[in-house]
């Protein structure tokens, strides 16, 4: 069978790509073309030097996994392991999905011969075959995952917490969203969002009813007392979700979280509470978002 370099780089190119963006899009991370454009041609350019080298089968697995890290750190530049794993999790998933579905295209449609070289699967199908391949996988990756999201039910996903502050305490309804990942920048301590009526009774008013002109800078409605209380405690939380691009959140350092699910009882020490001067809920059934990682 003639094997074309060409032909190799450019279906390895296509695919990688496909499944990168693909990644992104499930993962919600920040796509870049050029970026994914860049580990597509490092995982095609293996290919073709993998294709002419034997190795036994542990330098083959060990060799994948250090392209697939290296091709999703091109591709996203995740900022610590959590990220880095996620993403790798995904990668593989919709790696196998698309394999899957376009191995099962060139089988139905039986268009030439296929065989594997050195664990390269080559053929002479066309790229026609590849491409309808891709659609199937994507077509499938889309309602797959719109089909498990249908599954979770925002009442299974309602717990209730408990906000602690100065020795005051108050327990509201929160939603567990899984598109949460609200992190304070430098301390990496999660975050919770809060509407900021629902803090009236055990943060002073003056912080809540001025919320915007903190945010700018601007403390002259702060007395002194306040600030020599809550200063410290106050962070700036960039956040890009609740209908504004490239917003800001008036971040609170919280004494501790009790989130209360069913029986269990979990203590977070570690938590800032993002004020929202806004409703969350339109039905008010809730009053806060909670990360899926603080359950």
């Amino acid at each position: 069978m003639t094997v074309y370099v060409d032909e190799i780089l450019l279906e390895n190119f296509i695919l990688n790509f496909i499944i990168l963006y693909a990644t992104g899009l499930i993962s919600k991370s920040r796509i870049r073309f050029f970026k994914i454009a860049l580990g597509s041609i490092i995982g095609s350019v293996y290919t073709l030097i993998y294709y002419n080298f034997q190795s036994n089968i542990y330098i083959n697995i060990i060799s994948k996994i250090i392209l697939s890290i290296v091709m999703i750190y091109i591709s996203y530049t995740p900022e610590n392991f959590k990220s880095m794993s996620k993403l790798i999790i995904f990668f593989y998933l919709t790696s196998f999905v698309f394999g899957g579905a376009a191995f099962s295209v060139i089988y139905m449609v039986n268009t030439g011969k296929i065989s594997i070289h050195n664990g390269i699967l080559i053929g002479s199908y066309t790229i026609k075959t590849i491409l309808v391949g891709i659609i199937i996988a994507f077509i499938i990756i889309v309602l797959a995952f719109k089909f498990i999201k249908s599954k979770f039910n925002k009442k299974d996903l309602l717990c209730d917490i408990k906000i602690k502050i100065n020795e005051k305490e108050i327990k509201t309804k929160a939603l567990v969203d899984t598109g949460n990942m609200l992190k304070e920048p430098i301390t990496n301590i999660p975050v919770i969002v809060v509407e900021h009526k629902l803090l009236y009774d055990i943060v002073p008013r003056e912080i809540l009813d001025n919320i915007e002109n903190i945010l700018g800078g601007d403390l002259k409605n702060i007395t002194e007392n306040i600030k020599n209380e809550y200063m410290s405690k106050l962070k700036v939380i960039p956040f890009t979700s609740l209908g504004k691009e490239n917003g800001m959140l008036l971040g609170l350092k919280a004494d501790g979280v009790e989130v209360i699910e069913d029986d269990a009882i979990k203590n977070i020490d570690k938590v800032i509470l993002g004020i929202y001067n806004k409703k969350i809920s339109k039905n008010e059934k809730y009053n806060a978002l909670l990360g899926i990682d603080m359950i």
